[in-house]
């Protein structure tokens, strides 16, 4: 039986009539995601004007700064450092993220590999993983030893303790991603040609090792929070969300002049939350649940 029907005068299939109004519904999404996307990316260049401010400042006033990147894989901490980095000089930030320790470095006291990139006085540096790379991927991947991670949590609060007190500026940043969320990053890894070489062996295991993650999180959390080096935990299902809080957090973590006071700086209680609070609720999820969410 032919299926076809006159449209203008022409004779169309209904499989073709279904396959353009595919293309249409297709192409009107894309552009809708692609004005989405122009839209968040706009939203979040006032704080990136105040961040040239806050480099400014610290260029000026010859201090020293690091942020620190640290949480699940596919979290959005590499999409954030390039958000907080776009429009900055370059001449006075590093980004660093160091892989497996060489022969020597393992031969290291520990931190020595971490120090060698640490600011001079002016800089800021980002590090993308950093020496909490010992309690968390490591610890859970049995890449050290029981000693190596207990000396590590034992003294890394006296270790950032001489850090602040020498006055450089350490902001500690964990994203945290629910395992669904995490799961559909993986698969869009997976499928996606432009985003496969992010995709690595300990990507892979790291849903088969979620709990063992999240039981790592809450003691690296509950055992390295200070109030010299404060953990400051960031909820990124939502990544424009995510980027948008930590801009605030970055800003918020130091006084400069010129700051635009037509901005809003309060950071959202549901995206931001402190690391003294994380414990409170991972707590109160193990007392409910019998074990941590997330």
């Amino acid at each position: 039986m032919d299926d076809s029907i006159i449209i203008d005068g022409q004779a169309v299939t209904l499989d073709e009539l279904i396959n353009s109004f595919k293309e249409v519904k297709s192409d009107k999404k894309f552009g809708s995601k692609a004005k989405r996307k122009r839209k968040d990316e706009q939203s979040l260049k006032p704080y990136q004007a105040e961040l040239i401010k806050l480099q400014r400042h610290i260029e000026e006033t010859n201090q020293k700064m690091i942020i620190l990147f640290e949480g699940r894989d596919a979290a959005g901490k590499g999409g954030t450092i390039r958000r907080v980095t776009r429009y900055m000089n370059e001449k006075h930030y590093r980004i660093v993220a160091l892989g497996k320790p060489t022969d020597e470095q393992r031969s290291q006291w520990f931190y020595q590999k971490y120090i060698s990139h640490f600011p001079i006085g002016g800089e800021i540096v980002l590090f993308d993983r950093s020496w909490y790379n010992r309690a968390m991927v490591e610890s859970v991947f049995g890449f050290c030893t029981q000693k190596e991670q207990d000396d590590f949590m034992k003294g890394v609060k006296g270790f950032e303790k001489d850090l602040t007190r020498q006055g450089i500026i350490l902001v500690k940043l964990y994203y945290s991603v629910t395992k669904d969320e995490q799961a559909k990053r993986f698969e869009r890894r997976k499928t996606d040609p432009l985003r496969q070489w992010k995709l690595s062996e300990i990507d892979i295991q790291a849903q088969d090792k979620w709990d063992e993650f999240t039981d790592t999180k809450y003691n690296m959390i509950k055992q390295t929070h200070s109030h010299n080096a404060p953990w400051t935990v960031i909820r990124s299902n939502d990544k424009q969300k995510a980027r948008l809080e930590s801009l605030k957090v970055i800003i918020n973590s130091i006084n400069y002049e010129g700051r635009d006071t037509d901005l809003d700086f309060t950071l959202d209680p549901e995206i931001v939350i402190s690391g003294a609070r994380e414990i409170e609720i991972m707590d109160a999820q193990r007392s409910q649940n019998g074990k941590f969410i997330g």
